[in-house]
């Protein structure tokens, strides 16, 4: 059975990452840089909105950069990420769909240092529209793709539990 989306097309794009998820993964990499956000739903004092076009603009940055791009196209953030971690020397993580029968994702492993599976559990993204978790949870499981620019170790690809990463900052 297909979930139908409610959720009206100006706001498709535009789900917060859960504030719960943000700061376990801030506690680990210490992020200075929102790369896809508006006034709305940044989770970074430093952020990059529409406005500023981040496909087309340096991801200038002191620390961490994260991204939880639109999913309606996640090619170019991906190639972005990539060619960003490498021209700033800085770690990119990315908050994706696991979605390993796509090519972004297949592009993606090519230039990513770590896929981290976010198993035992789906996320609930925030509604641009209504502030409040999705009900149901997010239609996918999610993947954190991470960008070292400094990592000399092989690929790799690992799992967390849902639990287990929120755990890291609240346990």
């Amino acid at each position: 059975m297909t979930l139908k989306s409610h959720t009206r097309p100006e706001h498709k794009d535009t789900w917060r990452t859960p504030p719960e998820v943000f700061q376990a993964l801030d506690a680990e990499f210490g992020f200075y840089l929102d790369a896809a956000a508006d006034h709305d739903n940044t989770l970074c004092r430093l952020y990059l909105t529409p406005e500023d076009d981040a496909l087309a603009c340096d991801w200038g940055s002191r620390g961490a950069i994260f991204c939880n791009p639109p999913y309606s196209n996640i090619r170019p953030w991906v190639d972005k990420a990539a060619e960003q971690s490498r021209k700033q020397n800085k770690t990119v993580v990315m908050l994706l769909p696991a979605d390993t029968s796509t090519a972004w994702f297949a592009q993606a492993q090519k230039t990513v240092d770590e896929v981290r599976f976010i198993t035992e559990g789906r996320l609930s993204f925030i509604s641009a529209e209504t502030s409040k978790k999705g009900k149901a949870g997010n239609s996918k499981g999610s993947v954190l793709f991470i960008w070292r620019p400094w990592r000399t170790t092989p690929k790799g690809m690992t799992t967390v539990s849902r639990q287990a990463l929120i755990n890291r900052m609240w346990g």
